[in-house]
């Protein structure tokens, strides 16, 4: 097989030398070193997630190697030696400087699987993902070599166990304790909370992500749930992978042919089905971009649509943490998520023809693995859900006129009255300053308050971190003195955030969004009857007004840059304030949409739309 992308190299000794040199290293036919390339790429860190990567990329890389060669059934190809990116851990940074760095890292990723796929010129790739930003970083520079490609996700981690209680402990454990004044126990639950390895055990970003891919068809469904260190991982799995890579090649199949309008639009409802992490919403829109969408509310979804589905057709199917009792192994148990695709597909909610990267349809997939029907008590019906309403709303309003903001209604625990909540601003600008008050003085956070953070968007903070540990904090606080508190912010919460949580408010502050003209004591209206979050005083043009220009007075005066603005000290850093696009459109590192977009892509139209027929008002 030679494509016609394959530089024929062999006039030149100079670069055939090391090409000789790593097929001899790896032990296969030096007669190979000009047909097109195919290798194992994978992720690393310093994190858990990261510690079960490496084994089972090696143990791809093997059977990838067995399987190169002249002989009759063997891959015609060029092996070469396995790349890993480099990713940050948000468990360990959350509330720290370091923070700033998680998102980056989705970007650090793509750039460099861009440059490992581009310059190696691969034309087959089996990746091995963990953690939430560097799948994705890593699905978006597949896409956009878009040459045949399959993912694996490397795997949960397994919950711990309280030596005192005999309660399941995970990350979410460790800082929803942050706030007690009780060591030992704090002591406990951090050394107890995250046993062996893998990525977060709930339905955290890193499961809505792995769901997410295996739903978009660039992941075998039956390889997302089962835990990091289950064996399937590294004594079936990697057969599959290279049988399924090897049928792709064949097929001519690439990522943009599976990665459709209509497999986003699968994937974005089975992420409500889960009550998936809000930083789905950023991730979407990227992988629709690197996929050729230039535009994923416009494109893909409309938010008017996306609240529809949300609120009136798409249950939460899972009782899971961090708003649920259980984890992404217990999933698995009970047939993984293909349980939950199956139970969407058969009440019409899915798009069952969408092609996947087994070479079969979403719903001849399904059939093969053939699930068992949801257990009731870990997984749930459409007809009788564990939630009546899908886990993520988008919302507007004066305080989003981007209607960039998300709230994971999933993972609300009161404070809504008739869907609408009332507050008071309470400003922080910057989290250090929120965490530093909720360490030191927290009786100062009274009921119905709406905590605002700002200056912590992309451009802002630089890098947009998630705000774990200020949520765990407020969410700690508000269980124990029996008070709501809200959370508002141009920044972003992880998946095991809980609690009424507003991220991904834009414009963001920085820029000039209108989160930046709140003042203490402002009223605070969010209204999901409407999917709007509103300033009162912001509704009068007179105050709005004067408060812009007090704003731009300040910034002038500063050179041109608010001061409350994190400090961009690094070329990374720098890099992002300067590049990153709004929430809307992803987050990410793109200062000229031009050159990202691929205009020449038709998006594929559908006359597909999700069944009404278990709306909500006939299901009750």
């Amino acid at each position: 097989m030679r494509n016609s992308r394959t530089v024929i190299i062999d006039n030149n000794p100079g670069r055939n030398a090391q090409t000789y040199g790593i097929a001899r290293q790896l032990g296969t036919d030096m007669e190979l070193i000009h047909e097109p390339s195919v290798g194992v790429i994978g992720t690393k860190g310093d994190s858990q997630c990261y510690l079960g990567v490496q084994n089972k990329v090696e143990i791809i890389h093997e059977e990838l190697r067995s399987q190169i060669g002249s002989g009759s059934g063997q891959m015609s190809m060029r092996l070469i030696q396995p790349e890993y990116t480099i990713a940050t851990s948000d468990g360990m940074r959350n509330g720290t400087r370091e923070m700033r760095y998680s998102l980056i890292g989705r970007e650090v990723t793509h750039d460099s699987v861009c440059e490992h796929l581009s310059a190696s010129g691969l034309e087959g790739t089996i990746a091995v993902v963990a953690c939430d930003k560097p799948p994705v970083g890593t699905l978006a520079g597949i896409l956009e070599h878009n040459r045949p490609a399959i993912l694996m996700s490397d795997g949960t981690i397994r919950p711990g166990i309280d030596s005192v209680t005999n309660e399941r402990l995970d990350i979410i454990s460790g800082f929803q304790v942050a706030g007690s004044d009780d060591e030992d126990m704090k002591k406990r639950i951090a050394c107890e909370a995250c046993p062996g390895f893998g990525s977060c055990g709930g339905m955290f970003t890193y499961n809505t992500m792995q769901t997410f891919m295996g739903v978009l068809g660039m992941e075998p469904l039956h390889m997302v749930s089962p835990a990091s260190e289950d064996a399937r991982r590294v004594e079936q799995f990697p057969g599959e992978l290279v049988k399924y890579l090897r049928q792709l090649i064949d097929k001519g199949i690439t990522p943009r042919d599976i990665v459709s309008r209509d497999s986003i639009r699968n994937a974005v409802i089975v992420a409500m089905a889960i009550g998936g992490s809000t930083n789905v919403l950023l991730h979407a829109p990227e992988i629709a971009r690197a996929a050729g969408y230039a535009y994923f509310f416009d494109e893909i979804m409309s938010a008017e649509e996306f609240n529809y589905l949300s609120q009136f057709v798409v249950p939460v199917l899972v009782d899971a943490r961090p708003f649920g009792k259980y984890s992404m192994i217990d999933i698995d148990d009970k047939g993984g998520v293909q349980v939950i695709v199956k139970e969407l597909l058969d009440a019409g909610l899915l798009n069952g023809e969408t092609l996947t990267c087994t070479g079969e349809t979403l719903a001849e997939q399904i059939n093969r693995l053939n699930p068992p029907t949801p257990d009731g008590e870990v997984i749930y019906t459409v007809k009788d859900p564990y939630k009546y309403t899908g886990g993520l709303r988008v919302l507007g309003g004066n305080l989003s006129p981007e209607y960039t903001a998300v709230l994971k209604l999933a993972g609300v625990e009161g404070g809504l009255e008739d869907n609408v909540f009332i507050g008071k601003a309470r400003i922080f600008d910057g989290e250090r300053a929120l965490l530093d008050s909720l360490e030191k003085e927290p009786h100062i956070f009274q009921d119905h308050d709406m905590v605002i953070v700002r200056y912590e968007g992309p451009s802002g903070a630089p890098g947009m971190p998630e705000m774990l540990d200020s949520t765990s904090r407020i969410t700690t606080l508000c269980r124990q003195q029996n008070i709501i508190v809200g959370l508002m912010t141009d920044a972003r919460f992880s998946g095991g955030s809980v609690g009424l949580v507003i991220g991904h408010v834009g414009p963001e502050a920085a820029l000039g969004g209108e989160i930046g003209l709140v003042q203490d004591g402002d009223q605070i209206i969010v209204d999901l009857n409407t999917n709007e979050i509103n300033c009162t005083e912001l509704q009068d043009n007179s105050v709005f007004s004067a408060r812009k220009q007090d704003w731009q007075k300040i910034v002038d005066l500063n050179g041109g840059i608010h001061p409350s603005v994190g400090l961009a000290d690094t070329r990374l850093l720098n890099r992002m304030r300067l590049s990153a696009v709004s929430a809307k459109f992803g987050a990410g590192m793109h200062p000229d949409r031009k050159i990202w977009v691929n205009d020449q892509r038709d998006p594929i139209k559908t006359d597909f739309v999700p069944s009404n027929k278990f709306r909500l008002d006939t299901i009750k």
